[in-house]
């Protein structure tokens, strides 16, 4: 059986980067191995064996373009709201708290926030199918 074990994004500020997850998701750095012309990052917290992969190419000067495929990650947390006014103190900027009711009865309580190169990772709270 596979199993998940990372996802790859390209981020243009290795250090800009760093920081945003480890202020937002206490994620630490794993790995980094650097090649000619690339480096990549393996980042993870004790909460999951799950890694997000920061790629950082050498010569790119400007953002990249994020196109209309790209969705979100997506992370739990135990209590949303004290995460979401952590994020806020910690000078973060968290779009509003959403509730969305799924026909079947659950319901995903949520709200995103962008890393600095635009990401969006979705913030849920646990429950439902979320854990």
């Amino acid at each position: 059986m596979a199993k998940l074990i990372h996802s790859m994004i390209r981020v243009l500020d290795e250090a800009r980067s760093l920081a945003f997850y480890e202020a937002a998701f206490g994620l630490e750095v794993a790995d980094r191995i650097a090649f000619d012309g690339f480096t990549l990052i393996y980042m993870s917290n004790a909460e999951s064996g799950f890694e997000l992969e920061l790629t950082v190419n050498g010569g790119q000067s400007g953002p990249y373009d994020l196109g209309n495929g790209y969705g979100h990650l997506a992370v739990s947390v135990e209590d949303l709201e004290a995460e979401h006014a952590r994020l806020r103190a910690a000078g973060l900027t968290p779009k509003d708290i959403k509730v969305l009711n799924a026909p079947g009865g659950g319901v995903a309580r949520f709200f995103f926030i962008e890393d600095p190169d635009g990401y969006k990772i979705e913030v849920l709270e646990r429950g439902w199918r979320f854990r």
